[in-house]
């Protein structure tokens, strides 16, 4: 019997959006698949060096809002400048405060897993990014590197 193997392309740059690949990744890994993730467009920012993610409580109804702000608070509400980073303060705080691993935890935990990151250098060029902004261990490489892989896989998903 193979391996079995699973294909993640991440899309978002957010910390909200952060954890879905990794956590599923690691959880793969730890199930002995094989996994590759494929960083394209905004996905990118997961894999930078230096990582800033905030959570963008705009345009997001889905997101429970503390103090049920979600019920009194108007949704442009939270377009005011520096709600974004305080709503990102107040995620990180309840995360911690569950025990919820950081992102650069999971990121570390899938690099120790042999979870095989792949950065579209087509993306990389289109924002001026260098590889230097970018973690050690990262890989490059096009769409026909992520469908020979995803071709294979098991489970491909798209986040």
């Amino acid at each position: 019997m193979s391996e079995k193997k699973l294909a993640i392309i991440a899309t978002k740059g957010t910390l909200d959006w952060a954890y879905p690949p990794f956590i599923l990744a690691s959880t793969a890994a730890a199930l002995g698949y094989q996994v590759q993730i494929f960083f394209t467009f905004y996905g990118l920012q997961l894999v930078r060096k230096e990582m800033d993610l905030q959570v963008s409580p705009l345009g997001n109804p889905g997101m429970p809002m503390p103090m049920a702000m979600d019920k009194w608070f108007p949704v442009l509400g939270t377009a005011i400048p520096g709600m974004q980073r305080i709503m990102t303060m107040m995620m990180k705080s309840k995360m911690k405060s569950k025990g919820v691993a950081s992102v650069e935890e999971l990121r570390e935990l899938c690099l120790e897993a042999d979870v095989k990151m792949v950065g579209c250098q087509m993306t990389v060029d289109l924002f001026d990014f260098t590889h230097d902004n970018f973690i050690d261990g990262l890989e490059y490489g096009g769409a026909a590197t992520f469908f020979e892989f995803a071709g294979e896989s098991d489970i491909t998903l798209y986040i």
